[in-house]
This record gives C-alpha cells, sequence and structure tokens, in this order.
C-alpha cells in the first residue's frame, strides 16, 4: 500500500480519491470500479497523462459510437453536460474549462468465471489502441481489480484491523499507519519470496505467511550471526513457499455462504449503550432471542 487518504464517514470517497492524484505519474492507469468512472474525473486524469480502465456507470449512456473495432469494441463521444450535471466537489469556473466532449473506448467482456456475480459488463478505457491494448488484455486487467478488495479484506480480516482500539484520533492516525507498515513488510516479505522461489506471488497465503513469521520471530531474534540469521531467513522462506492456495478449477463452482459456523455461547447482552447508560436485564439466561 503506496498511498491512503483518511476521512469521516460522511466524507465521500471519490473525495478522499482526488487528494491522492498527486501520487500519480505519467503513464499510470487508474483500476475502479464503476463508482469513479465520470467525465470529470476522466478528463482531468488525460491531461495530467494518466489513463483510466474502469466499469462504465450505469447512468452513463452510448449516445454516439464514432468508430467501431467490432461488436464489442468501439469508441464512442462523451459529452459533458450540462451546469446541473456538475459535480459537487469541482466549481463552476472549472467545469466550464473542460471541453464539450471526449473519446471513450467501450469494450463489453463476458466474466465466465465461477464465484463472480457480473457475467456480462463493459469497460470505459482512455487506451483507445486496439493493436496495443487488445480487448482480452484489458478484461484481464480489469478482473485484477478485485485484489484489491481481497488485499483490503486482509487488512481489516486477517491482521483484525476491522476494530481499532485507540480512542484518540491521534492514537488511531498512529495505529492505523503502524497496520500499514506491518502489511507493507509482510507483502514485501512475501514478493521477495515468490521472486527468490519463482512462483506466483498471489499464489502464497498471506494469513499462513502470518503464521509462520510469528512462529519464527523468536527463533530469529536468539540469532546473532549473519550467517546462521540469513539461512534462517531461507528457511523460512522455503516453509513460506510451501503454503500455497489451491487453483481454482473452472469446471468447479465453489460457493462460499457468509454465515457464521460456531455461535457464542454465552448468554451476555450486546452494549449497544455507555455503560453508565446501559440497564442490564435481570435474569438474562431465561431470555433467548428470536429467530
Amino acid at each position: 500500500m503506496l498511498a491512503c487518504r483518511k476521512g469521516s464517514l460522511h466524507k465521500h470517497e471519490r473525495i478522499l480519491w482526488h487528494e491522492m492524484w498527486s501520487c500519480y505519474q505519467k503513464n499510470d492507469v487508474v483500476l475502479a470500479d464503476c463508482g469513479f468512472c465520470s467525465f470529470a474525473e476522466y478528463y482531468l486524469l488525460k491531461e495530467k497523462g494518466v489513463d483510466c480502465v474502469m466499469r462504465l456507470h450505469q447512468r452513463r449512456k452510448e449516445k454516439k459510437i464514432t468508430k467501431k473495432f467490432n461488436s464489442n469494441d468501439y469508441l464512442v463521444e462523451w459529452e459533458k453536460g450540462t451546469i446541473s450535471q456538475k459535480p459537487n466537489w469541482m466549481d463552476q469556473k472549472k467545469w466550464e474549462q473542460l471541453s464539450k466532449t471526449m473519446i471513450v473506448r467501450h469494450v463489453k467482456i463476458t466474466v465466465d468465471i465461477p464465484g463472480f456475480r457480473t457475467k456480462k459488463l463493459t469497460i470505459a478505457t482512455t487506451l483507445l489502441d486496439p493493436k496495443k491494448y487488445p480487448p482480452q488484455a484489458l478484461a484481464d486487467l480489469y478482473r485484477r481489480r478485485w485484489m484489491a478488495e481481497l488485499f483490503l479484506r486482509d487488512i481489516k480480516t486477517t491482521m483484525r484491523m476491522k476494530v481499532l482500539r485507540s480512542k484518540t484520533p491521534e492514537m488511531i492516525q498512529k495505529e492505523l499507519t503502524a497496520f500499514i507498515i506491518a502489511y507493507n513488510l509482510i507483502r514485501s516479505f512475501i514478493w521477495e519470496t515468490a521472486l527468490d522461489k519463482g512462483i506466483d506471488p498471489y499464489r502464497i497465503s498471506f494469513k499462513g505467511a502470518i503464521a509462520s513469521i510469528i512462529q519464527w520471530t523468536p527463533l530469529l531474534a536468539n540469532i546473532t550471526g549473519i550467517n546462521e540469521k540469513k539461512q534462517c531467513i531461507d528457511a523460512l522462506m522455503q516453509v513460506i513457499a510451501t503454503d500455497l492456495l489451491p487453483i481454482r478449477k473452472k469446471t468447479r463452482i465453489r460457493i462460499e455462504p457468509r454465515a457464521i459456523k460456531r455461535r457464542p455461547n454465552s448468554n451476555f447482552q450486546l452494549l449497544t449503550k455507555p455503560r453508565h447508560e446501559f440497564s442490564e436485564i435481570p435474569h438474562r439466561h431465561k431470555y433467548r432471542k428470536s429467530a
């Protein structure tokens, strides 16, 4: 994780995203979902030399197709729209400086991987050359966007950052920074292991890597010699490299319901108010939640 922005629940994620634009360099490609796909963002990022690959927003209509490469790949002229369609984060003067139209490429792809909810979708991109950027390459690239969701799950669930323990804003900032540093160190070690062993870094189990690192940390702390520590690290890499995620077969549909297998065996109530305001139910063991 190279950059992140934090804000309150009342601050839209697109506003936080705009604060990260200074991190982008020329020839970068922004990969995002349809919530970030709009005329203003595409136009301003293209001016910075940054291209976009996003799922087409459902409210964007294909009014004018300027060029067709095939039935699933063509160029579309986007219109800026009226002043009433101006985004809230942009002032009127900057909105009027934008061009009235821009050319965007639409690519229709079909997702045939078991487990995906969407089967057909349209990708909007500013990478206009169909020979340099073929549809299949764009489809494979957009599928990788889901990896970001899995990486966030690793941080929030596997590393247990879902519930922060700090009580003040300053300590929350420090706690988040500590989690990001720890996550990057683990990911860097996984990447180094993958390069050293010649395997796909995305096949290495993140949870398994954490368990192995925790198990080997006391041994590494007691080793003083440089050569012995290097041998121990190589052995740890070998252990992590053997803990690989299974390859999902396309012929087998895998369904994982979001349900808890083990239920908490406790009669205690949920603390839904501050302790000085909370009123405990007497004889709580006689009460059961209704289905």
